[in-house]
């Protein structure tokens, strides 16, 4: 069980696994057939696994909760929970359901690293950001092997905006990742988005074509990584070159399997941005026949957030930017429903900004932008844009400030 949750090494030809958990009509008939004579813990696991096959995240985290309540340390029901609070958006809970647990564990336990790994992701997701170094950095001093713990003192180097120590953080060969899980595109992703906001993009082009995303790869992260990736950049003004083909490619094979609401968001960004407007259509009818599915999480975050999200990505890229503005704006603290982190879901607050440029809405691009600058100060390519809608706003010297913050961002 260790080794599953360690994200340590996996046989060549895994690392194309597919996201949807135990699914299989065979599979679930298997472990019924065989749940005569179980624990009433081991009875307790089927029955989450069972909710989480059928979509219904709440019940599946509902029933490791009832586990962890007996079992505290039980490692493998804490970290099957952590990481589907996560799809949901919960951050408090993200944080909290390993609180619930911490006071079981030290580290004469085996595992004790991991679950500072999760508590210290946790403890970012909620801004609690001192604390949540210290734990994943001792996680990692613990278990250096535990790329989740790695990656959530990478989220927290970030959210700070220290470009530099996330650089030095993630200073890995190329190659360190390569027996590992598709979790190390992730890692890597992370590491680009340091240069990124330096505005050293041929950098982020090059991590890009070296390690995030080397071969096309259907594995939902993947896509998440590079998907944003790209958007972020054409933001930017950057010549992404023919990039998005292969990733298009992937979303129109990929239509109609919902398993991650977040996941789907992304699949249009790549539709979108290569023209495919049949494809973009048929993803839409799909995902509103998709919302219809009853006690489902996916489903239920479809309707309400989802679509009008797919809907304005398309509707920007088309020229439609007042409509894309009066889809998202609504929205925007309602993201975190679809899942993925804060710095994933920005993406979005980014298309936002964009698509009210567009629509010539600059007092309302302003006003994005001095949120998004406020609480990421160190993001050249924002500053910069910042400094673009002020002087067509006529702000002469708050360009020139904004321009001067642009030019001392460094990594």
């Amino acid at each position: 069980m260790r080794e599953l949750l360690r994200c340590r090494r996996i046989r060549p030809g895994l690392n194309r696994i597919r996201a949807r958990p135990w699914t299989t009509q065979w599979g679930q008939a298997t472990a019924e057939q065989r749940v005569d004579g179980v624990t009433p813990r081991e009875a307790s696991h089927l029955v989450a696994l069972k909710a989480w096959a059928q979509g219904n995240l709440t019940g599946a985290i509902a029933a490791w909760d009832a586990i962890l309540v007996e079992h505290p340390t039980d490692l493998l029901a804490l970290r099957l929970q952590h990481g589907q609070i996560f799809w949901l958006g919960q951050s408090q809970n993200l944080r909290d359901c390993v609180a619930r647990v911490y006071d079981a564990w030290d580290e004469h336990l085996p595992g004790y690293a991991q679950v500072l790994g999760m508590y210290s992701f946790g403890l970012n997701e909620c801004a609690e950001y001192e604390r949540a170094e210290g734990l994943g950095r001792r996680a990692v001093e613990m278990h250096p092997d535990d790329l989740w713990a790695v990656h959530a003192v990478a989220h927290i180097l970030e959210m700070q905006g220290r470009l530099a120590e996330g650089k030095a953080w993630l200073d890995y060969p190329d190659d360190a990742f390569d027996d590992r899980t598709p979790f190390r595109g992730h890692i890597w992703w992370h590491r680009a988005m340091y240069s990124l906001e330096a505005g050293d993009y041929d950098e982020v082009l090059a991590l890009y074509d070296r390690v995030v995303q080397p071969d096309p790869s259907d594995f939902y992260l993947d896509v998440q990584n590079t998907a944003s990736m790209l958007a972020r950049l054409e933001y930017l003004g950057v010549d992404v070159g023919d990039r998005w083909q292969e990733l298009a490619d992937i979303a129109e094979r990929q239509t109609g399997d919902h398993t991650l609401a977040f996941t789907e968001m992304h699949y249009m960004l790549a539709l979108a941005a290569t023209g495919r407007d049949a494809a973009a259509e048929k993803l839409l009818t799909s995902l509103r026949d998709f919302a219809a599915t009853p006690h489902n999480d996916a489903a239920a975050a479809t309707n309400t957030v989802v679509l009008p999200v797919c809907e304005a990505a398309l509707a920007r890229v088309r020229g439609e930017h007042g409509r894309a503005v009066s889809l998202l704006l609504p929205l925007r603290y309602d993201l975190a429903r679809t899942g993925g982190s804060h710095a994933q879901r920005d993406v979005f607050a980014q298309l936002l900004i964009e698509a009210a440029i567009g629509d010539g809405q600059l007092k309302l691009a302003r006003a994005l932008l001095s949120e998004r600058v406020n609480g990421r100060p160190n993001s050249r390519g924002t500053w910069l844009k910042y400094a673009g809608v002020l002087a067509d706003l006529g702000d002469a010297a708050g360009a020139e400030t904004a321009r001067a913050r642009a030019a001392a961002v460094t990594a």
